[in-house]
């Protein structure tokens, strides 16, 4: 695919990949897949979890080797045998999880692999130097001697961005860049993908959310099951096209319909605070009720208590104030919880960072299908862990969920985003629990993924379950809550019911504004769409 220039002539393509493979093991993830990008565009890669897309960009930036087809760049062929020689041919990838040194600084972390001076002092001076004039010409500005790990997220990706350009980079791969970022910070990232296209920079977009991919791509590729099924110029698609032909049938809105008024309360909260490792307060007496057959949505820009609401809740984080009851056990600083406590009172809890908190990277699927549930993989002798068990168990949820690959023998850490959190998810569903706390749903899940985690939690609560769910994502929060309750600052701004939310004024109370009042008939609407 190629695009006309300004001047009417067509822009040669940056990127030819033809007839790409690659199997790990039985699992093929790329099956002959051609791919053409055109020089200085923002091109879209999307498809379902394990679709491959994540594969196929590692390969291009030379993390694997293919193990047949071709990649041409700029027209002329190359070998790509590892990241060296993608970093050289003027690739640079920006991971989903950064690879950064949270300890070091900026121009530390900007040093690793690129200061080729004699001297410390020349390769510090050299690399700032070219950091400088990146800032100059992309607008991409941050302090050189900021510590990694104490920055907010997005100026932590905006390094990541700086470091693959700092080498000389034409070609740019961000996979799921905006997974962890704020809307705020996405409209920033995206304005700064603006002017790298403008300079000439050609970028690889790999991302499940269609709305991003509508709104910054010039073309899309469409992947399914490790093959390319779609080829298109993204003003001449829509998002419900490309959703179809990325699950390969029409994907539905998901409708929170509730049969049943909610039952008895499940979960109370009086007052509840508590604070960071540092001792800081970042939960400032919060108090609400939650029912059984009721899913309460937390609404709040990241950082807003919501995240030490839910460690608190789940045993990990001990209050420092007031308390909450669940199935007749009163949890507060003088009488401390834990998560093996809490999951034996019928709580179970999907963690917001699922690769440090939901699970053992290293541990295959089967053994992380049972964390924090090893009664039901035991035999019997009690001491011991019935390795049949577990992988029955796990097969029979990989099933019920779509994780692919289906094979529990596989370690967690070689699946996607997408399907380790459907594995966890699954693995709290089946707990059958009394009260499921949900951080973060469906971050870094496909579509139609998506569709069925939504229709999943639904069904859960309408078998009586009360659930909690905290979501950056306010489509999900408004398409999913019988009611939404806004956080600001750690802090309860507001909690109304779910026919009443609409986006103008939970943003609102999400700003700390009060009591907002609802949008005009004729404008409120809930956002139900998931494309």
């Amino acid at each position: 695919m190629t695009f006309d220039a300004a001047d009417g002539g067509a822009v040669a393509p940056a990127i030819v990949l033809s007839a790409i493979s690659k199997r790990f093991g039985a699992v093929q993830a790329n099956d002959g897949v051609d791919l053409e990008v055109a020089e200085g565009a923002i091109h879209g890669i999307i498809g379902e979890n394990g679709a491959g897309k994540s594969t196929l960009v590692s390969i291009l930036a030379g993390h694997y080797a293919a193990d047949s087809g071709e990649i041409r760049l700029f027209g002329a062929p190359v070998k790509m045998t590892s990241s060296a020689d993608a970093i050289g041919a003027g690739i640079g990838m920006v991971h989903q999880h950064f690879m950064l040194v949270p300890n070091f600084t900026v121009l530390e972390n900007l040093m690793l692999g690129f200061a080729k001076s004699a001297t410390l002092k020349a390769s510090r001076d050299e690399v700032l130097a070219r950091m400088q004039a990146i800032a100059r010409d992309y607008g991409l500005e941050v302090d050189p001697h900021a510590v990694v790990g104490r920055m907010p997220v997005g100026l932590q990706q905006r390094v990541e961005i700086i470091k693959a350009l700092i080498g000389g980079g034409r070609i740019l791969i961000l996979d799921e860049p905006t997974g962890v970022l704020t809307p705020d910070e996405t409209d920033r990232l995206f304005e700064s993908l603006k002017v790298l296209k403008a300079r000439g920079v050609t970028i690889l977009l790999i991302t499940h959310k269609l709305r991003e991919i509508m709104a910054i791509t010039d073309a899309v590729s469409v992947m399914r099951r490790g093959q390319m099924v779609a080829h298109l110029v993204t003003a001449e698609t829509d998002r419900e096209t490309l959703a179809e032909l990325m699950v390969g049938r029409a994907v539905r809105a998901v409708r929170n319909v509730s049969a049943t008024p909610a039952g008895d309360v499940v979960l109370s909260v009086e007052g509840l605070s508590a604070a960071d490792e540092g001792g800081i307060t970042r939960l400032h007496d919060v108090s609400f009720n939650l029912r059984a057959g009721e899913i309460l949505g937390v609404a709040g820009v990241a950082g807003n208590g919501q995240s030490e609401l839910l460690a608190v809740l789940a045993g990990i984080l001990p209050p420092t104030g007031g308390a909450f009851t669940v199935a007749g056990r009163t949890v507060s600083a003088d009488a401390r919880s834990d998560p093996a406590e809490m999951r034996g009172l019928g709580v179970a809890h999907v963690p917001e960072d699922r690769r440090h908190e939901g699970l053992v990277l290293p541990f295959a699927m089967r053994e992380n299908a049972v964390l924090g549930y090893l009664d039901e993989a035991r035999g019997q002798r009690p001491w011991l862990i019935a390795s049949r068990r577990m992988r029955a168990r796990c097969q029979s949820l990989m099933d019920i969920f779509d994780v692919r690959p289906a094979n529990p023998e596989l370690r967690a850490a070689g699946f996607s985003g997408g399907n380790q959190q459907k594995l966890i998810l699954a693995r709290e569903h089946g707990a059958a629990p009394a009260l499921l706390l949900v951080g973060q749903p469906t971050r870094g899940v496909d579509i139609g993924a998506i569709e069925f985690i939504h229709r999943q939690l639904l069904a859960l609560r309408d078998q009586g379950c009360a659930i909690l769910i905290v979501s950056v994502e306010l489509d999900e929060i408004l398409a999913l809550s019988d009611r939404v309750m806004a956080m600001n600052g750690g802090r309860v701004v507001g909690i109304i019911d779910g026919a009443d939310a609409d986006r103008q004024r939970v943003g609102l109370m999400m700003a700390g504004v009060a009591d907002p009042p609802p949008m005009p008939a004729e404008e409120n609407f809930r956002d139900e769409a998931i494309v």
